[in-house]
């Protein structure tokens, strides 16, 4: 172990946060043991659990009871929804249905760029769609993700993918994402927005912005979403 400052089980984290970064286990494998990492990294296991403790928090591994620790991926059916907290208000927990109304390639505004760390009018992808819960929509979502990380991504692949967009970009781009920050506030509909999402001009909505990080924390997916509340609710939950 190279000489740092930190305390040893952070530094093996940072190890295997790397490791993953550079591909040597991909999201739903199985990690070694922690007896085996403990050798790889000349640590006492009880040092290495801890490691894992901050990853599991993290949700950039998940332990599973009797099979070991693994990957966390975006396409295990138990959680396709992580980062979406919205809430049927009755409790139902349906899904939702989507409606892409755009890709294109686009231009790097100055707050884009800001929040991903681009250059001004570095190439980026822009995605607009509705998701929708019992045939009404209830979410408008506009997202711009650095063209360099998603070449290829198209209305067809969209389209065609059965699964989240997370889920996608983590299968056929190798980006996963790790963690998200989200700002909440409350505005009113534009024209256009409630149009979309079948509201009045200015009824009320909740307005959601999000950057999404993969490992190493690199922000790659800027997001904005308005939502529909009246028969839905943001869900956190706080430990």
């Amino acid at each position: 172990m190279p000489k740092s400052p930190a305390p040893l089980y952070e530094q093996i984290r940072q190890l295997i946060v790397a490791a993953l970064a550079a591909g040597e286990w991909r999201p739903g494998d199985a990690l070694p043991s922690e007896a085996a990492l403990a050798e790889r990294f000349h640590a006492s296991s009880g040092t290495v659990r801890k490691a894992m403790d901050e990853l599991a928090a993290a949700h950039v591994v998940e332990r599973r009871q009797g099979a070991g620790t693994f990957v966390a991926t975006h396409t295990a059916p138990r959680n396709p929804y992580r980062f979406l907290r919205l809430v049927a208000d009755e409790g139902v927990t349906t899904g939702f249905t989507r409606e892409l109304l755009h890709c294109r390639r686009a231009r790097a505004t100055a707050e884009t760029a800001r929040a991903l760390h681009l250059r001004t009018s570095e190439p980026v992808i822009e995605v607009r769609r509705l998701l929708l819960r019992r045939g009404r929509a209830v979410v408008l979502d506009d997202l711009w993700l650095p063209e360099r990380h998603f070449r290829g991504l198209s209305s067809e692949v969209i389209n065609a993918y059965p699964g989240t967009l997370y889920a996608l970009f983590e299968e056929r781009f190798q980006v996963h994402m790790v963690r998200a920050e989200e700002k909440l506030r409350a505005v009113a509909a534009t024209a256009e927005a409630a149009e979309l999402l079948g509201v009045a001009d200015g009824a009320p909505l909740l307005s959601v912005e999000r950057v999404a990080y993969t490992y190493g924390d690199r922000a790659v997916e800027l997001r904005r979403g308005l939502y529909h509340t009246e028969a839905d609710h943001y869900l956190n939950e706080l430990n």
